[in-house]
């Protein structure tokens, strides 16, 4: 007699799922032509067909402790392709974004910094953590001369609100959600008989990352796809803005520190072109993904989801409000430099505060998964 397995579904999550953009799953009805047409499924044990029988059956620890729905570009082949309409690719894009939440610590940031009704007060907590440190120091007022934004707020005093951000809060809260999340994968992946060793080998999982980079860089994956092409080179414009203003921004770290030559710096100094360049690519790359998020919006009739929205308009804003802080500073208008600065610090501190939570996670558990993928056996790195 063949074994069987008690299945218990979670209706509540189904629901869950459902409201983050799932809503279509029910539709399927396994005919598998999603796994057959994905672009970037791998042979063994493919995907999306396996989480959308989870979604189903409300299989939570099945479908969020799989590394598969982190295997997913959102290509939406599996969608385009689907005889009866369930949108695999929404599902899986549903999936992510409750196991961020799920994977989250502290827990009561993984609940807010989703949730549409709070985006409010996660203003509001840089927006009076800047207000106190200015008052206390005395600079609330615009200061009188040439524009210089150190004279409103003070270089060290913005590095001691982020290098703490950096060094200590971001490494622990992603810390906490990187072990939650290699545990549940390699643990779904020992019962699935993906995994042959018991315990995770860390100088070969970490071979495995080395070896994933490059295709991220080069945005391999996202080649491949047919649909939603027209998403490759605004991700690779947002990507690389990104990395240049990591660069940046160390790079006049230590000018600041260790050779004591603050700004501003000239427009032709290398590093501030770069910094330009990089900025106007966040811009460009910002409004690109927000009018093909549009697009895609009116041809299904629906507006999207919050976590997917809050982070483009985040992204769009961060890079217009450093652009016109700095062209402001250059006309000489104290009374908009001074106050677009502010609002620019405000959200610079929510892209790295709220990081861990937010959909821009998917940099770090999307790079696990795929190492994780080629450490298992799955997939050549590319």
């Amino acid at each position: 007699m063949a074994d069987s397995n008690w299945v218990e579904p979670d209706v509540k999550f189904v629901k869950q799922l459902q409201a983050m953009g799932g809503d279509t799953l029910k539709k399927c009805y396994q005919c598998a032509t999603c796994s057959v047409v994905c672009p970037i499924s791998p042979e063994e044990q493919p995907f999306p067909r396996k989480e959308m029988i989870a979604a189903q059956w409300g299989l939570k620890d099945r479908l969020i402790g799989s590394s598969d729905i982190w295997l997913c570009h959102y290509c939406n082949d599996c969608s385009t392709y689907c005889p009866r309409g369930a949108k695999p690719g929404e599902l899986l894009a549903a999936a992510r974004a409750i196991s961020v939440s799920e994977l989250s610590w502290p827990s009561f940031f993984g609940r807010i910094v989703p949730d549409p009704r709070y985006w409010w007060l996660l203003l509001a907590i840089p927006v009076a953590i800047f207000l106190i440190l200015l008052g206390a120091i005395g600079h609330l007022g615009i200061p009188e001369g040439e524009i210089e934004f150190a004279k409103f707020f003070p270089t060290l005093w913005i590095d001691i609100v982020f290098v703490p951000l950096a060094v200590i809060w971001i490494p622990i809260t992603f810390g906490v959600g990187i072990k939650r999340f290699m545990n549940s994968i390699h643990k779904n992946a020992l019962a699935n008989g993906t995994a042959k060793q018991k315990q995770l080998v860390v100088p070969d999982f970490l071979r495995s990352i080395v070896c994933v980079i490059p295709g991220i860089l080069k945005h391999t994956k996202f080649e491949k796809c047919t649909t939603n092409r027209d998403r490759y080179v605004p991700h690779l414009l947002v990507l690389f803005s990104f990395l240049g203003l990591f660069i940046v921004t160390n790079i006049f770290f230590v000018a600041l520190y260790v050779f004591h030559s603050p700004g501003p710096y000239s427009q032709l100094n290398p590093v501030k072109i770069l910094a330009n360049v990089s900025g106007i690519a966040l811009i460009v790359g910002a409004v690109w993904m927000i009018y093909n998020r549009t697009k895609k919006a009116e041809e299904d009739g629906k507006t999207g989801t919050y976590f997917d929205w809050s982070l483009l308009i985040l992204v769009l804003l961060l890079g217009v409000t450093g652009m016109l802080s700095q062209w402001t500073r250059m006309l000489h208008l104290p009374l908009v430099a001074y106050p677009m600065y502010f609002i620019h610090l405000v959200f610079v501190f929510c892209l790295f505060a709220y990081l861990p939570f937010s959909k821009l996670a998917h940099l770090v558990y999307r790079t696990l998964a795929m190492a994780y993928s080629h450490y298992t056996g799955r997939e050549p790195c590319e």
